[in-house]
């Protein structure tokens, strides 16, 4: 079992910028991705950043060039820098984990409100 915590959401102006944090523990050995979900109001959860297999990086098209997704292996900790947000980056975020099983892990989520 994975549990996920995250951390850092807030409201922010339109151009600002935002550092959501996920804290993992338990099986982490047995995780091959970890990374960053969003689900808009009345929309469906969708990805916005993953590392697969300890270094490979994904992107969605809508946050490349402004969103970063790094991690701290000492501290079991995934990060998501958010930068330049706009008001279509408002949505609750939410960690995600998969091991080798494919078992899925989710975090409860954090909110990130970018006002214009």
């Amino acid at each position: 079992q994975v549990q996920l915590v995250e951390s850092g959401g807030g409201l922010v102006q339109a151009g600002g910028s935002l550092r959501l944090s996920c804290a993992a523990s338990g099986s982490i050995f047995t995780i091959n991705g970890i990374g960053w979900y969003r689900q808009a109001p009345g929309k469906q959860r969708e990805l916005v950043a993953i590392i697969i297999g300890g270094d490979s990086t994904h992107y969605a098209d809508s946050v490349k060039g402004r969103f970063t997704i790094s991690r701290d292996n000492a501290k079991n900790t995934v990060y998501l820098q958010m930068n330049s947000l706009k008001p279509e980056d408002t949505g609750v975020y939410y960690c995600y984990a998969e091991d080798y099983d494919a078992m899925d892990y989710w975090g409860k989520g954090t909110l990130v409100t970018a006002s214009s």
